[in-house]
């Protein structure tokens, strides 16, 4: 009966994990409304996607996918101090949010701070329980960045 049991349980999870609003890498909701933000990011129009998202913000102040591209676009514009705050409040109100910790941790490699982007890697570890594409690229960054500052 525990192998049936468990096995539900597998299944369900798996069905869940791979649900769009949860490998949209935040925290649910439809992410469509996000796609305006992210079509001025793709296009590398960083500021005009932080004038945007701050309108939005306004409205919005406690969205942490709002305030993940918000971090992201002030870390692209090399605005570290401010992404961080973005970064940090967007965990404050969802803390396994994906994206804003696969971020925060490139932005603490960017930083030289090997030991806050291996802790966002943990965070990532526990938040993506069958593994994820943020968990993967902020391995991958820690490992790139291990390679070109060898101890």
């Amino acid at each position: 009966m525990q192998i049936i049991a468990r096995t539900v349980l597998a299944l369900a999870l798996l069905t869940v994990a791979g649900s769009p609003v949860l490998a949209a890498g935040g925290g649910g909701g439809n992410n469509s409304r996000l796609t305006p933000f992210q079509k001025l990011i793709d296009e590398q129009n960083y500021q005009q996607a932080i004038d945007e998202l701050d309108k939005a913000l306004a409205k919005s102040p406690d969205d942490a996918d709002l305030l993940n591209l918000a971090a992201f676009s002030h870390r692209k514009l090399e605005q570290f101090d401010t992404a961080l705050e973005y970064y940090k409040k967007a965990l404050e109100i969802e803390p396994k949010h994906r994206g804003a910790n696969e971020y925060l941790g490139e932005l603490y490699l960017r930083l030289g701070n090997l030991d806050k982007a291996e802790e966002r890697l943990g965070v990532l570890d526990d938040a993506c329980f069958f593994g994820c594409e943020e968990f993967d690229e902020l391995k991958a960054a820690i490992e790139a960045f291990r390679q070109q500052n060898p101890s």
